[in-house]
């Protein structure tokens, strides 16, 4: 399966900002999407931004303060996080799904990262 490692996480104060990125672990041969999700305790994971091939869709709750993007030739997606707020504290996970060289499917999750935003 495909390794994805996150990294970028912290802890900031309401207002500032954070970046996020998830790097697979071997170069894909296509990729369908890759998405940013999040999880509140006591909460259900929810999708926080996606893209697929040049569009891109927000939660309402990120919209214009958060900007997915990608890297195809490393593999790598990005999530900027702007005027961040104390509801956006939550885990992150990133998720891409695609075909391996081997052109066999995949669907792999990072490991999550912590955002904690204070107010």
């Amino acid at each position: 399966q495909v390794q994805l490692v996150e990294s970028g996480g912290g802890e900031v104060q309401a207002g500032g900002s954070l970046r996020l990125s998830c790097a697979a672990s071997e170069i894909i041969f296509k990729i369908n999407t890759m998405a940013w999700h999040r999880q509140a305790p006591g909460k259900q994971r929810e999708l926080v931004a996606l893209i697929i091939g040049s569009n891109t869709r927000y939660a309402e709750s990120v919209k214009d303060r958060f900007t997915i993007s990608r890297d195809i030739a490393k593999s790598t997606v990005y999530l900027q996080m702007n005027s961040l707020k104390p509801e956006d504290t939550a885990i992150y996970y990133c998720n891409i799904e695609g075909l391996r060289r081997s052109l066999r499917p995949f669907d792999s999750w990072g490991q999550g990262t912590q955002v904690t935003v204070s107010s």
